[in-house]
């Protein structure tokens, strides 16, 4: 699936069952729903998984917890933007 074919889905009120859990994240957080994102990957341990991790904690703005599952991810960066991380991230995990 293609960033234009994820943003699409994101008419529904669920996401595609077939998403992948980091995936699945992804399209909660962008429906605005922050807690039930990082439920989804809060015990996963998959790099995909921890990488969502940290981006969620970078936008609700704990640095220190987003540095920690960044590393854990083997994540060195982040994108200039929230925006521009979440599309890399929807773009590079697999099932996207």
């Amino acid at each position: 699936m293609m960033l234009d074919e994820f943003r699409a889905t994101l008419t529904s009120p669920e996401p595609p069952g077939e998403l992948p859990a980091p995936l699945a994240a992804l399209w909660w957080d962008a429906k605005g729903d922050w807690a039930h994102a990082h439920g989804i990957v809060d015990d996963l341990e998959t790099l995909g998984a921890m990488a969502v991790h940290a981006y969620l904690h970078r936008k609700e703005g704990v640095d220190w917890n987003a540095d920690y599952w960044y590393s854990r991810a083997g994540r060195e960066f982040r994108r200039p933007t929230l925006e521009a991380e979440w599309e890399a991230l929807v773009e590079g995990l697999p099932g996207a």
